[in-house]
């Protein structure tokens, strides 16, 4: 069973493809998945300002650069941001076990109901992710409010 400091860790993958986002011109939103033992799976960042494609967010990003699994329940997916609705059905569709999250002050997507249907989540409070996404929505909120924020 993965520590504080193994999330930790795991969180500092998702970071960093956060800021590869945030490089790319896109949203600073960044994912990553481990086996439960900590073994790296994955890792992918929000696309959707540089692709196009609305529907390419960072845990799906991570997702599917996963490729196909035989089961996820001992799978741990990790995102900066706490995951919206989109994302928070992927976790349940395909029953990731344990969500990490670095920020859900920002956005708290769906937690709650996440952790009503089961999955473990642990929010780490991380200052640098929500400092992150925070600049990124002060100097653009127009495309933070395409798909996220409120009109």
């Amino acid at each position: 069973m993965p520590n504080l400091a193994d999330y930790e860790r795991m969180l500092a993958v998702a970071l960093e493809e956060a800021r590869y986002g945030r490089a790319e011109g896109g949203l600073p939103i960044g994912a990553a998945m481990f086996t439960r033992d900590g073994q790296f799976i994955s890792r992918g960042h929000n696309r959707r300002v540089q692709q196009g494609d609305p529907s390419v967010h960072a845990e799906t990003d991570a997702f599917r650069r996963a490729g196909r699994q035989r089961s996820y329940r001992n799978v741990i997916m990790v995102t900066t941001l706490a995951p919206c609705w989109y994302c928070s059905g992927l976790v349940r569709q395909f029953r990731i076990g344990t969500l990490v999250v670095g920020d859900s002050r920002t956005f708290a997507g769906g937690l709650d109901w996440l952790r009503e249907n089961g999955v473990e989540v642990i929010d780490l409070d991380n200052k640098e992710c929500e400092a992150l996404l925070q600049g990124y929505i002060a100097g653009h909120p127009e495309v933070w409010n395409e798909d996220i924020g409120e009109e």
